[in-house]
């Protein structure tokens, strides 16, 4: 279901997909961070990192209620502090978020899949 936003001009729709893809770019702009992971890893226990293309994969929209959450699965980089990496995505992405879409996002919910090695 797409989010509506009203101006005086009409109404325009965003699809979630829209908001994945938004988010998800806006979380690799981060230092730190290697890459999205994949919701699945959870169920099927396999580090999968995905590339650009594949940036709306490690992101989840949902919405209870009137509030919007966002959920991101991250991999990060070895010798990074994790608890601010985390910190500096969910920054991130709420203000590109509201300075792109004009969305306000109530929750952003980081889930670090894995930490990677980088050479």
């Amino acid at each position: 279901m797409p989010i509506q936003v009203a101006n005086e001009y009409g109404n325009i729709n965003v699809n979630d997909q829209v908001i994945a893809v938004i988010a998800g770019s806006a979380a690799l702009d981060c230092y730190g961070l290697v890459g999205m992971a994949s919701r699945k890893q959870l169920k099927d226990g396999i580090s999968e990192l995905l590339g650009q293309e594949n940036l709306s994969r490690g992101v989840e929209v949902r919405r209870d209620h009137e509030e919007l959450q966002i959920d991101l699965y991250i991999i990060v980089s070895y010798g990074t502090k994790i608890s601010e990496v985390a910190h500096n995505v969910q920054n991130r992405v709420k203000y590109v978020l509201n300075d792109i879409v004009g969305l306000q996002v109530d929750h952003i919910n980081i889930f670090v899949q894995g930490v990677r090695v980088t050479r």
